[in-house]
């Protein structure tokens, strides 16, 4: 694996409430749209996150 900082993934959370937050502030002008677009494309790139992160673990330990 590489080795870099665990501290890199402190980074992941405000990226992804700001992506989040904008996306779903251009699709809706109600609070409670927003909120809960947000919340569902947060999940949706934590999960394609994962997916990514699995298949490269597993093709690392593979090799």
């Amino acid at each position: 694996m590489l080795s870099i900082s665990p501290t890199y993934l402190l980074y992941y959370l405000p990226l992804i409430v700001a992506i989040s937050l904008v996306f779903g502030a251009t699709r809706h002008e109600d609070m409670t749209l927003i909120l809960k677009h947000a919340m569902h494309t947060a999940r949706w790139i934590t999960g394609f996150m994962g997916i990514v992160f699995v298949v490269l673990l597993i093709m690392d330990w593979m090799v």
